[in-house]
This record gives structure tokens, C-alpha cells and sequence, in this order.
């Protein structure tokens, strides 16, 4: 599978980590599109969210995975680009019902709170859970008419 994936200076480190892993077969042998940031030094982190959002809708990668501290802003800003439904996560469980439930598309992993095996727990109950379609799609339809929304 072909990812996308960025940071800011928060997750640059676990995202570095992450995408090597990604890469081996202990991660899955998966595709890595590395949009940054390159370094720890401080960066702005609605460019990177911007950037791999954007990939995903334009379906250049199947998911995204963003990293930065809380999660928070990189779901916040991921959200503003159309087709995408960004969550942020922060245990496997959650991970594999925002696969599941959602049908999420980035996932946002809070850096500052999540170890090295932590991370890599979420992202396999992330990639490995399919959505379950049925009830889930009828929401996913309603968020996706948000868009639309002034």
C-alpha cells in the first residue's frame, strides 16, 4: 500500500521512525511518500497536514498518516481539504474503529503521547481493520454532505 505521511518538529522523530519501519516487512513492505518536515527544527504544521491531505484526495496514496503533538491540529487542518476525514487516535482500539466506524482516510497520531511500539500498534489496527460499510456508510455519506456546508 502506498502512504503518505508528515510531521511537524513534534513528530518528526516518531514519523522517522515510523516510516522505516513502514518500509520493512515488519511494517507491511508498504510504499512511503514522505512530504516532512525534514528535521526537529520548528515548522508550521498546517503545510504538512495540507500536503498529505492532499495526496490522499487526490489519490496519489491510498491513506495518510500525519504526526505531531497532540494530533489535534494536523486533524484539524487535514479535515479542511475535501474528501478527507482525518481522527486522531491514541490507543490501537481507536485506531481500528476509525478504520472501522469512520472509514478514516489520515490518521493523527499525538507524538508527545505515543511510544515508538504504541504508534506501530495503531497503525496496524489501523491499516489491517476494513470499514465496515453498512450503518457506518450512511454516516460517512452525511459527513461527506458537510462539505458542502457554509
Amino acid at each position: 500500500m502506498k502512504l503518505a505521511i508528515g510531521s511537524d518538529h513534534a513528530g518528526f522523530k516518531l514519523k522517522w521512525q515510523i516510516a522505516n519501519w513502514l518500509r520493512t516487512r515488519a511494517g507491511g513492505n508498504h510504499k512511503i511518500l514522505d512530504v516532512g518536515t525534514i528535521s526537529e527544527d520548528s515548522v508550521d504544521y498546517p503545510d504538512f497536514a495540507r500536503e498529505v491531505a492532499q495526496v490522499v484526495a487526490k489519490k496519489r496514496a491510498a491513506k495518510g498518516i500525519l504526526f505531531c503533538g497532540t494530533g489535534i491540529g494536523m486533524a484539524i487542518a487535514a479535515n479542511k481539504v475535501h474528501g478527507i476525514r482525518a481522527g486522531v487516535v491514541w490507543n490501537p482500539e481507536v485506531a481500528a474503529l476509525s478504520s472501522e466506524h469512520n472509514n478514516v482516510n489520515v490518521l493523527c497520531i499525538p507524538a508527545r503521547f505515543s511510544t515508538l511500539s504504541k504508534a506501530k500498534a495503531m497503525i496496524r489496527a489501523y491499516l489491517n481493520t476494513p470499514f465496515a460499510g453498512g450503518r457506518h456508510l450512511r454516516r460517512i455519506k452525511k459527513i461527506t454532505a458537510l462539505d458542502k456546508c457554509a
